[in-house]
């Protein structure tokens, strides 16, 4: 089972860039989908991230979360249609010819434009993310993190987290398969589903507990404590990060000047 938000260890061009200028990539591509409302544009940035993770050989990884972008752009679209109903109506829930309640809930252009536009942000959102976390090395990323003047205590949690979530991960599937082994069985379907989730997160719940103190005590034992640290690696800007920051610099003028022009 492959694991999430996990390090890829490759030797590629997004690898070698610097937590910088990763971070800086971030917040421009945020900053842009977030402003962005056009879906011609969202969609090519969607496209421009899943350019980047081929070039990269990280597509795979990067659509491991695919499953849940779908399911959450279902959701988006449906909160939008019901909640904000714009624009000529298109088409119906619920099938107006059905009695009583037929036609209760119109489906509207402007309702379906949001929609979309809300899951491409998240879809952008959730590709950078992953990229950066993929192809950054825990420890590049806790020196970026500290030299920007972070707290090494939250950066500790922030990246204990992150080493959390893939162990949660693997170990919710292999309490899953043991409940399977011993015969039980939640049954199939959404109320299946909903019955499997208490025999899993009672005992995952349970380990992560106990996981965490042994890991506070693995802690105090290393010298946390002590407040010394020893760098293992130094990285610094290359060549490669200062040519990514232009391209982001251009990206952003271009960007502003295009908001700009359309306001005007």
């Amino acid at each position: 089972m492959a694991e999430i938000l996990q390090y890829v260890h490759k030797d590629t061009f997004l690898h070698r860039l610097h937590p910088y200028t990763k971070i800086a990539s971030i917040i421009v591509v945020s900053v842009m989908c977030i402003i962005a409302t056009d879906m011609v544009f969202l969609t090519l940035m969607v496209l421009a991230m899943l350019a980047v993770a081929a070039y990269s050989r990280l597509l795979a990884e990067s659509l491991q979360q695919l499953k849940l972008i779908i399911v959450m752009s279902v959701i988006f679209i449906l909160v939008t249609i019901i909640t904000m109903p714009n624009g000529d109506i298109i088409g119906y829930v619920i099938p107006r010819g059905v009695p009583l309640i037929g036609g209760l809930i119109p489906i509207t252009a402007g309702g379906v434009t949001i929609g979309i536009v809300l899951t491409l942000r998240f879809m952008i959102l959730i590709f950078a993310f992953q990229l950066f976390l993929i192809s950054t090395q825990p420890r590049d990323l806790v020196n970026a993190m500290e030299k920007v003047g972070l707290p090494i205590d939250y950066i500790l949690m922030f990246i204990i987290a992150l080493r959390f979530i893939p162990t949660l991960q693997i170990e919710g599937q292999r309490i899953h398969e043991a409940q399977l082994a011993r015969g039980f069985n939640p049954g199939t379907g959404f109320v299946g589903k909903i019955r499997s989730v208490a025999p899993i997160a009672i005992p995952l719940v349970s380990n992560a507990l106990l996981r965490s103190n042994v890991l506070g005590l693995t802690i105090d034992m290393r010298g946390y404590r002590t407040g010394k640290k020893t760098l293992v690696r130094e990285r610094v800007l290359a060549t490669r990060d200062y040519a990514v920051m232009g391209i982001l610099a251009v990206a952003t003028c271009g960007f502003v000047a295009l908001i700009v022009a359309q306001m005007v």
